[in-house]
């Protein structure tokens, strides 16, 4: 049912980069005062769907020619070219056509796209009309990581919305083109952010990675031609053509992708959060003009600058550019525009291990370097983390990773191995200390107690079924007037549920 005010709380405002060293922002300026435009009416009040209604009296090569101009590249982690990825999309293939906005978002601390399905659902609605329209398309799924319980249901009632308005379904805005848009959970599996694996999900598969070619533009979802693009790039789209390509290519650097970003920034900083930069500042800026400096004035040992997956960057590499070209230089990836910054206290080999963890519990085990590989990383760095180390056990674990990488199916055995032998790379001594006889490994080196010094400090009971501290839960959303969607809100109860 369309609604000109939310009938769900405000999401917890963050700091979106302003003015002045980060530049003006793109999509955080839609909001203008307001913490969020849950709300149709809302959203359309503020120029909302006016760029589909546009989009909807041009031919799809005119909107691929001014995507292209805009010089975006995809901001979910492998950086593509956007307008060059529609273009792939056949347009002589008798099959239907496809659009999947992956919003499997589960590479640890990267939340932007919660932020803006939250703050901005009806941006993305858009966003996945006007690209399906580009492409010649009747159909966008959205794919939602599992876990995102709350962000699914504020976007499956934008989508209810905007069909009440007349904006997703038959003969949007009266132009006799339909388009359906379809929000779908996932079952809370991190390979499923990988595109394949996704569309193998979607298909009703096993969430598992395949073999390329052949690529998704060719055979993708119900093995038809298929773009999938990631939430922030979608969302970008009402926005370009907005302000037009060319305007948006003004912003950030134009040799290696121009524009805004969202920027999320997490570890030992004063103000974590997410943060809207222009392509091509300093990282310095977002640790310390945005992001506050190190928390408790300590010492800034590391920055990870793309996600957990990416290889890990030294303390004086703070003034790197946060553009795509800069951060390859320096050794790493923009990966998904998760900025992780460590304190002089961390010890490496622990995080190390806390990684290798993750990739271990999240692989599809579909290929045997990243199944047996990332079992063998975890298994050797807990003999060295335990003090139990072999004298040869730390070349040992970089050696796996040697013969992890350019070995896989999909990059998530990749990522692990470049995470972890970059942190041996760049802080060697803190593995060695393990094989020192008499070394009192700090506190934190058992694994479990790791673990529960991260729930703690999170102030959760149980990680990642409640928002302690900000009054928000599953019981606080209110249902969906009717439907699925509101007997499972109902039934979740408890905020421990």
């Amino acid at each position: 049912m369309a609604s000109s005010s939310p009938q769900r709380p405000a999401v917890p405002k963050t700091k979106p980069g302003a003015h002045g060293p980060v530049g003006d922002t793109v999509l955080w300026q839609a909001l203008g005062d307001r913490e969020h435009l849950q709300g149709v009416d809302d959203y359309v009040a503020a120029g909302g769907y006016e760029q589909l209604k546009r989009a909807l009296t041009m031919q799809g090569s005119e909107l691929i020619d001014e995507i292209k101009a805009s010089n975006i590249r995809g901001r979910g982690g492998a950086g593509f070219p956007t307008g060059l990825k529609m273009s792939f999309i056949p347009q002589d293939n008798p099959k239907p056509k496809y659009v999947v906005c992956n919003a499997d978002e589960s590479e640890p601390c990267t939340f932007k796209d919660r932020e803006l399905i939250e703050r901005l659902p009806h941006m993305l609605v858009e966003g996945c009309l006007i690209a399906a329209k580009t492409i010649g398309s009747n159909h966008a799924f959205i794919y939602i990581r599992g876990e995102y319980y709350e962000p699914a249901l504020v976007l499956m009632e934008a989508v209810e919305q905007a069909r009440a308005k007349g904006l997703v379904g038959e003969n949007i805005a009266g132009s006799g083109w339909d388009c359906e848009v379809i929000v779908h959970r996932g079952a809370g599996a991190y390979i499923c952010g990988e595109e394949t694996a996704l569309l193998s999900s979607l298909n009703g598969y096993r969430g598992q990675p395949t073999v390329k070619p052949p690529f998704p533009a060719v055979s993708g979802l119900y093995e038809s031609p298929t773009l999938v693009n990631n939430v922030e790039t979608l969302a970008t789209l009402p926005r370009i053509l907005g302000m037009g390509g060319a305007a948006y290519a003004a912003k950030g650097i134009e040799r290696t992708g121009a524009g805004t970003r969202m920027m999320s920034l997490s570890g030992h900083v004063n103000r974590p959060g997410n943060y809207e930069m222009e392509i091509g500042k300093p990282m310095r800026v977002l640790v310390e003009e945005l992001g506050g400096g190190m928390l408790g004035n300590r010492k800034l040992k590391a920055i990870i600058p793309g996600g957990s997956s990416t290889p890990i960057l030294t303390a004086d590499q703070l003034d790197t550019l946060l553009d795509y070209d800069s951060i390859v230089a320096a050794g790493s990836m923009f990966g998904s525009g998760s900025v992780i910054v460590i304190d002089e206290e961390t010890c490496m080999a622990q995080l190390a291990l806390r990684v290798a963890e993750f990739y271990r519990h999240e692989s599809c085990g579909k290929c045997t370097p990243c199944r047996e590989g990332t079992k063998w990383t975890v298994d050797v760095l807990t003999r060295i983390v335990g003090c139990e180390a072999r004298p040869d056990d730390i070349n040992l674990v970089y050696s796996i990773g040697e013969r992890i990488i350019g070995n896989c199916l999909c990059p998530l055995g990749d990522s692990m191995a470049m995470a972890v032998n970059s942190y041996i790379d760049a802080f060697r001594s803190d593995f060695d200390r393990y094989l020192e006889p008499g070394f009192v490994p700090p506190a934190s080196s058992s694994l479990n107690d790791i673990a529960s010094r991260t729930v703690a400090a999170a102030s959760v009971a149980k990680p990642g079924v409640t928002w302690m501290g900000t009054g928000l839960s599953r019981k606080s959303f209110t249902p969906l007037a009717s439907g699925a969607v509101a007997s499972t809100a109902g039934a979740a109860g408890d905020e421990e549920a």
